[in-house]
């Protein structure tokens, strides 16, 4: 969005109002910093990773590394 103006006065006055219309704006859309209290919660019931997550990784590498060998040899 752009407006033409000429220098002078006028110029002075749409700075002006449109600082006003951007502070007013900052100031009603402030958003506080998270503190995550009540995310705790939310990870209460999770568990961590089981013991035998690298085969899942070994297994994927694998799946890849087959679909690799399907489609280009």
């Amino acid at each position: 969005m752009g407006v033409m103006m000429s220098r002078g006065e006028d110029r002075s006055e749409l700075n002006r109002r449109i600082s006003a219309d951007l502070r007013a704006r900052a100031q009603s859309e402030r958003r506080h910093d998270p503190d995550y209290v009540d995310d705790s919660n939310y990870v209460k019931d999770t568990k961590k990773t089981g013991r035998f997550t690298w085969i899942w990784i070994v297994l994927i590498v694998l799946a890849i590394i087959s679909l690799f060998c399907i489609f280009f040899i």
